[in-house]
């Protein structure tokens, strides 16, 4: 009788311990997933940032595709050879193509996140405005036909 009680002792403190054991595994379990939780929100605030910025992305590329089908629209007028052009009227080539590449070069800097200039903003005349990328240099021209 007393090896039955003794037993009995030894396995309720067998238990005890078990219990113990069990608690701590609860405690480090629900640490565990809140910390998923957690991650799985920031996840999914991250892919909605990623999605705000690829519908950012995606108008930028279609503005600059407009304006490079306008470009070459005004390039390819009425079937121009632009090397005859050139050999033809030397000096106005070389400056029509000198300000074409500053106009392309800010083009890239706008792009890339320069911030625009003051006179960029302001322009609403055709002769006030970068005309490689104007929807994307100036913001406050409205085309005109």
């Amino acid at each position: 009788m007393i090896a039955g009680l003794a037993g009995a002792g030894l396995y309720v403190m067998k238990l005890r311990s078990d219990n113990a054991i069990l608690k701590a595994n609860q405690v480090e379990l629900e640490r565990s997933v809140e910390s998923q939780k957690e991650t799985l929100a920031k996840q999914k605030k991250d892919f909605e940032d990623i999605l705000v910025s690829n519908q950012q992305l995606n108008k930028l590329i279609n503005t600059l595709k407009k304006d490079l089908n306008e470009l070459d629209k005004r390039f390819n007028k009425k079937k121009r050879d632009v090397g005859k052009l050139a050999i033809e009227r030397t000096e106005t080539i070389e400056r029509i193509i000198n300000k074409g590449a500053q106009n392309a070069s800010r083009c890239v800097e706008l792009a890339s996140g320069a911030e625009h200039t003051e006179a960029e903003l302001k322009a609403t005349l055709k002769s006030e405005i970068n005309r490689e990328c104007p929807a994307l240099a100036n913001p406050s021209y409205v085309p005109y036909e």
